[in-house]
């Protein structure tokens, strides 16, 4: 039998683009990791967010997605923040690094590209993992929205924000998401 060591040398983990072609596996995935239902214009809107939604591999298996879209608030000042829909991983996959891979290539992502002020999220409020894994991240709880979620409980979601752009702190105004949106993030690394 071989070691722990030596097998975990033989493990692949990979991202890829979200396509039309392979659209369905990310609906499956969200359908099992996440307590939320997609609709089809979201799953439209996905194929346009390029390097912000990728499927994970973990030797050539799908088994994780993460999916972002860029929000630009016009509040005094203006900011352009990058906002996390989804972030998951199928249970027997999770505590493997994929989270963290993904997490990694958005905030790579980011960085490249500089022109963000911060990173959002939302969390349901007893999702500690999640909230365990985003604090590694820095991510910080800026907040609380009662009634977030229309079909979960509890119903209620910490906002989760990483702060990016150190010489023009963002406003106490924070733009939330659609109503409508009820994206949900659950990562336990």
């Amino acid at each position: 039998m071989p070691s722990e060591r030596s097998s975990s040398a033989l493990v692949k983990v990979d991202l890829g683009d979200v396509t039309r072609h392979n659209i369905n596996l990310l609906k499956k995935i969200n359908e099992v990791v996440l307590p939320v239902i997609y609709n089809l214009q979201f799953y439209k809107a996905v194929l346009e967010y390029g390097e912000f939604s990728k499927l994970a591999y973990y030797n050539d298996i799908v088994v994780g997605a993460v999916c972002c879209r860029v929000q630009v608030t016009s509040g005094q000042p203006a900011s352009r923040k990058l906002y996390i829909m989804t972030l998951g991983c199928l249970h027997p996959y999770r505590r493997r690094g994929i989270g963290s891979k993904m997490l990694r290539h958005v905030l790579d992502t980011v960085e490249k590209e500089g022109h963000f002020d911060a990173i959002t999220l939302h969390v349901q409020v007893n999702n500690e993992g999640a909230l365990e894994f985003y604090k590694k991240f820095g991510f910080h709880i800026v907040g609380t929205k009662e009634q977030y979620y229309k079909r979960i409980e509890p119903a209620d979601a910490h906002v989760l924000e990483k702060q990016l752009n150190k010489e023009r702190p963002l406003n106490g105004n924070r733009e939330e998401v659609q109503e409508n949106d009820n994206t949900h993030n659950k990562c336990e690394e």
